[in-house]
């Protein structure tokens, strides 16, 4: 099987690092690197050329907003497996790849996802995301899986779509919810952390960019048939804010 992982970047050097944990990876997969840069100006597109050799796609044209370059990148990618990483992330170890393709050798899986830490510059850990296994009724409490941590068959995103644009800050929720609530796919969970991700993510700049992204939360909710979608919209920052509390 092959593997595709696809970077979506716009002005961030630290993509080597994301890079670097990717090519470390120690598995018997073919991988496809994809890299969609949205433009970049300050010497981003330098430090991708120390990887001309080991990138299999790479774009770079302006896009609308970073989940319009990930669109471009699992369009343009082909292998039977797609994940997603930031640009400011990494893979915890060289294993990621190993243990996530050995999930997929179960033909009837459709994707899988595990646990992600934050760390601050010292390298502490700030955050610890542990998901568990899925639940449909965990839904309804605000429960969530980090995206960065999702790998999913490109024939499910052929079959139900990729992300949905009309959403700025909660497209990665709707998607989930749209795959898991409402077409019911098979999902697997890896009991480990997947990914080391950088504090400040997309929905979570500033104090109205959250507010912004609970309202879409309970559109999602009512876009894919899910009942209580402002209740949702409020307890997921009451979930946030224990992981904050807990540690791995």
């Amino acid at each position: 099987m092959k593997i595709s992982i696809v970077i979506p970047v716009l002005n961030d050097v630290r993509v080597a690092r994301a890079l670097d944990s990717i090519f470390s990876q120690q598995h018997d997969h073919e991988l496809e690197m994809v890299i969609v840069d949205a433009g970049s100006t300050d010497g981003t597109l330098e430090v991708l050329e120390r990887y001309t050799d080991r990138i299999s796609i790479l774009i770079s044209e302006p896009d609308e907003g970073i989940f319009d370059g990930m669109n471009k990148g699992i369009h343009k990618a082909t292998g039977d497996v797609v994940g997603i990483l930031g640009a400011d992330d990494q893979y915890i170890d060289p294993f990621v790849f190993r243990d996530v393709m050995e999930v997929f050798s179960e033909e009837d899986i459709d994707a899988c996802y595990g646990d992600q830490i934050y760390t601050n510059q010292a390298g502490n850990v700030i955050r610890y995301w542990k998901t568990g296994e899925y639940r449909k009724v965990k839904l309804y409490s605000g429960w969530t899986l980090p995206h960065f941590t999702f790998f999913v068959r490109k024939r499910v995103y052929k079959q139900y779509g990729v992300f949905d644009l009309q959403y700025r800050t909660a497209a990665d929720y709707e998607f989930v919810l749209r795959l898991l609530f409402k077409h019911k796919i098979n999902v697997k969970y890896l009991d480990r952390v997947l990914v080391n991700m950088a504090p400040g993510g997309h929905s979570n700049r500033s104090v109205i960019t959250t507010v912004k992204a609970n309202i879409e939360v309970a559109r999602a909710c009512r876009n894919n048939g899910m009942s209580a979608g402002f209740l949702v919209a409020i307890m997921k920052p009451t979930r946030k804010f224990f992981q904050y509390m807990s540690r791995p």
